[in-house]
């Protein structure tokens, strides 16, 4: 321990320190903690029932649990005629297996109307759609599965997609002689927290029969707190939705809740034998017990549902509910701080997330962040939207931050934009500051490694 000390604590980034506000947060607690444990003592590896009863029905417990205090559409719940629910590590990984399904189930649909084609010509016809504010997994998804993907690009002063946008882009494809197969819609993009209108492209996916597919890893635990739900509309026209209980509801990495519409086009998407996916959906239904093997691209799986299933019985729903609020809460003192100062302007504000920056130059406003990142007092984020590109930089809280640990980062916010103007310091001035400080980092960590 000596060791971890020394050599490891200082290299490593502590996500929930109340100064870190640079990427959605990570929580954990000591339920949660504590649960993580008790899997890993366990150690069974669920791809089954048989190999773990008691893994693989508490999963299907805590997952109806979740859908009932979301206020998510009953047909995500196990007891429902098609749908179910599963835990997998990250939305990552539940997008990349809702393609692999909307593929599958594409293909079939388009060999049913055209018999004398291929299975290869369907699939070389295949296309994708996302904006250009959608989580960048969506790209990396798209080239894992080799199918084409649109990113559509956004005005000025837009960060969600509309109606007209997608349809025209359909439309285009289709006259092409491509498929549209599959769209990802976010709730809470990374850049901005906004919101894609799902209430107006759902019936639209509905009618031209292509998947749709709702990343919320971070805004969906919000579900919890009636008061948001407005922000979400549209979940019922979803084939499928994911959000991170690692993000907000105080369970440690990793752990992505997936439900979907439809469970049986999951295992025609993923069916590893000769057992049809709608043998498999017959055999879940009347058991009702699920093998996840065939819910997943990994065969083995950790038994998530343990940390979830701690967390909410430890915190109770009036507990998840006050963590998000406050959460909210730090977020919105923050933009009453910046709103409040002429030398800023806040461009968003959107659950815990805060968007703003100098009233300046995009130039300035790197400069600020990069001399935020030299004083190492804060850790935050920057980012570029719109059609042209517009510099920001992004501010959000865990939930461990205070109000003073709000009012510190913005003192230190202020401070730097101060030591900027009085000392008109320049790109190429603060980049060598920068490259000499991680020089003697770098460094440190080699002398720390071999003492």
């Amino acid at each position: 321990m000596e060791d971890v000390e020394s050599k490891i604590m200082p290299g490593i980034t502590h996500w929930n320190h109340p100064n870190f506000h640079a990427y959605y947060p990570s929580l954990n607690s000591y339920p949660s903690i504590l649960g993580d444990l008790l899997s890993s003592a366990i150690g069974c590896v669920g791809f089954s029932w048989i190999a773990s009863p008691a893994a693989t029905e508490l999963e299907v417990i805590v997952c109806d649990w979740m859908v009932k205090a979301m206020d998510l559409p009953s047909h995500f719940l196990s007891t429902s005629e098609t749908g179910g629910a599963v835990i997998h590590g990250t939305a990552t990984e539940s997008t990349l297996t809702c393609m692999l399904a909307a593929r599958e189930r594409a293909i079939k649909d388009w060999l049913k109307e055209h018999p004398e084609s291929g299975y290869f010509d369907a699939f070389s016809r295949l296309v994708c759609y996302s904006t250009d504010q959608t989580h960048s997994m969506i790209v990396r998804n798209a080239s894992f599965i080799g199918i084409e993907i649109r990113r559509l690009h956004l005005p000025e002063g837009r960060t969600s997609l509309n109606r007209k946008e997608f349809v025209q882009a359909v439309e285009e494809d289709k006259a092409k002689g491509r498929i549209p197969f599959f769209v990802c819609g976010s709730f809470g993009t990374t850049s901005s927290c906004d919101f894609d209108p799902v209430e107006e492209i759902g019936p639209v996916c509905m009618s031209e029969r292509i998947w749709l597919h709702i990343d919320a890893a971070y805004a969906g635990a919000f579900l919890f707190c009636p008061e948001y739900r407005p922000l979400m509309r549209g979940i019922e026209y979803a084939d499928s939705f994911n959000f991170n209980p690692h993000k907000m509801m105080h369970v440690n990495f990793d752990c992505s809740a997936l439900f979907l519409r439809c469970v049986e086009d999951l295992f025609d998407g993923l069916k590893e034998d000769l057992l049809s996916g709608l043998k498999l959906m017959k055999i879940f239904k009347e058991q009702g017990i699920p093998d996840y093997r065939h819910w997943e691209i990994p065969l083995g799986r950790r038994f998530r549902a343990l940390k979830i299933w701690f967390v909410l019985r430890s915190m109770g729903l009036q507990g998840l509910r006050k963590s998000l609020r406050h959460h909210v809460q730090m977020a919105d003192h923050f933009a009453e701080r910046m709103g409040a100062d002429p030398e800023f302007e806040v461009l968003t504000k959107s659950l815990g997330l805060v968007t703003f920056r100098v009233k300046d130059t995009d130039a300035v406003n790197a400069l600020l962040y990069n001399l935020i990142c030299d004083d190492g007092r804060i850790h935050l984020n920057a980012a570029e939207t719109g059609n042209p590109p517009t510099y920001y930089l992004r501010f959000v809280c865990t939930s461990h931050a205070e109000q003073k640990d709000v009012d510190f980062a913005f003192d230190v916010i202020k401070s730097l934009t101060a030591r900027l103007r009085s000392r008109r310091l320049s790109l190429s001035e603060v980049q060598a500051e920068r490259e000499k400080m991680l020089n003697n980092l770098a460094q440190q960590r080699r002398i720390t490694s071999t003492g």
